[in-house]
């Protein structure tokens, strides 16, 4: 099939209005030097292109967006999703496939853990599966090249446009997927169109008409693509990002930290006033050699703002940062505490975060499960296994816990059960290993409580000293 060049140039509707704020995202994320070039500080009236590159070069990106990614991945990926794969265990290449999941020696932890970052930054990401379009005589042969199906992230900028279409039974499918794959040196584009029978491959040179370099059949009938969601938006194939309101706070941060830099520059360094005749050079220690002839009036003098407005500019950062926690509900987790929160706020604080990080997971869980129903049909076999993400991420404090319990013992309730219950609270604060958690919870369970004497031997003692009195 053909393409002329307004079919391989055409965009989603939704992939129009949403590509700036990808890119926002994206450059928010990574700071640095691709924060610089994205030119987010406020421009100054009359400032020269020279002034205004210099004070990009000059201020620095305190980058909130990454360490909110960060603080999430790292609670996710703590403990390790469990994978039951059922009648698939016995797939030969599904070890091959656990152990390098896209072809570049990466597990498929580590390519999962990859494509929630993406998640996060914009919304959602794209995962396809592929295999390679090579014929074998033999299933052993087939496994001993590696030829299997392996898995990629797309970044939404890169996915041009899609389509869902329903199905009799209600649910949506993807039937059309464009994908920009590679652009080269010259400026072409290299694109990827996945339908439900083909896949087709096209070049498209700067200014020239599309060409088709390559089709080939889709093996399963079916778009092998995953959309995994960070948070569901109204729009279909759409995700919400959890650097929506964050990087416009980080932008502003952004913008106070260029004005605090300005302000501290003009501070200690004013500005001199004089008139050309006047010899004069900057600097400790300078010169300045004025006519004899001179108006008094035309005196040189230095031109220096104050600094009294630095602190304002600070407070304003400070509560900017603190907007930024409770918007990602972190802020027991990033902030340092200069006063004392109570357990109650903490709590809540906490609660607040395990519930966002208990969606991701469910989005994780239902995206993986659809991806290995797609890797199935690639091996002519089924996929009725379970993939299990963690339900909770509390954190304790194990230190309050620790200083909690100590009281409770010293209460002094007379109760053997409640100070057996105390024990094994603090065994599990101290000690991770569930084995040795069992040891000391049978010996806990098992150790004598003072005063506490065998069935048997009070009523031998009793007996004795009956016969005695006879």
């Amino acid at each position: 099939m053909a393409y002329t060049r307004d079919q391989a140039i055409e965009t989603h509707k939704d992939y129009s209005e949403t590509i700036n704020n990808w890119e926002y995202y994206i450059r928010s994320y990574n700071g640095g030097y691709d924060y610089m070039i994205g030119q987010y500080l406020n421009r100054y009236n009359l400032e020269l292109d020279n002034e205004f590159n210099q004070r990009l070069a000059n201020t620095p990106c305190d980058n909130h967006c990454k360490n909110i990614i960060q603080i999430y991945s790292s609670f996710l990926f703590r403990v390790r999703p469990s994978r039951d794969f059922a009648d698939m265990q016995d797939e030969p290449s599904l070890e091959q496939f656990l152990k390098d999941a896209d072809l570049e020696g990466n597990n498929l932890n580590s390519v999962i853990k990859q494509a929630q970052n993406y998640a996060s930054i914009y919304g959602h990401c794209f995962m396809v599966l592929d295999k390679p379009n090579v014929t074998t005589n033999t299933r052993a042969e087939e496994l001993e090249q590696e030829i299997r199906p392996y898995l990629s992230i797309i970044t939404p900028e890169n996915v041009l446009d899609w389509n869902f279409q329903r199905q009799l039974n209600g649910k949506y499918e993807l039937n059309y997927l464009k994908v920009r794959e590679e652009v080269d040196r010259e400026g072409g584009t290299y694109m990827r169109i996945w339908y439900p029978d083909r896949i087709d491959t096209i070049y498209m040179a700067e200014r020239e008409e599309p060409r088709l370099i390559d089709t080939v059949p889709n093996a399963i009938g079916k778009i092998p693509a995953v959309i995994l969601y960070n948070s569901k938006s109204h729009k279909r194939g759409i995700g919400q990002s959890d650097l929506t309101d964050i990087a416009d706070l980080q932008k502003s941060i952004y913008n106070e930290y260029s004005e605090m830099e300005q302000l501290i520059r003009l501070t200690n360094h004013p500005s001199l006033v004089k008139t050309p005749s006047v010899n004069a050079s900057a600097g400790a220690g300078a010169v300045i050699e004025m006519p004899d002839e001179m108006e008094p009036n035309l005196k040189p003098y230095l031109l220096q703002p104050s600094g009294q407005n630095l602190q304002a500019i600070m407070d304003s950062i400070n509560n900017k940062v603190q907007s930024i926690n409770r918007i990602a509900h972190t802020g027991a987790v990033r902030t340092e505490k200069t006063g004392i929160t109570s357990g109650v706020a903490l709590q809540t604080e906490f609660e607040l975060l395990n519930a966002r990080l208990s969606e991701k997971a469910d989005n994780l869980q239902i995206a993986e499960e659809q991806l290995f129903r797609l890797y199935a049909l690639f091996q002519n076999t089924k996929f009725d296994g379970e993939i299990s993400y963690p339900d909770s991420f509390n954190i304790r404090d194990y230190a309050t816990d620790l200083m909690f319990y100590q009281q409770a013992k010293a209460v002094g309730v007379e109760s053997p059960t409640l100070s057996k219950e105390i024990d094994k609270e603090i065994a599990r604060a101290v000690v991770d290993d569930d084995e040795k958690l069992n040891d000391i919870f049978d010996e806990i369970e098992s150790k004598s409580e003072v005063g506490e004497f065998t069935q048997d031997e009070p009523q031998q003692e009793i007996q004795e000293v009956e016969q005695e009195q006879i």
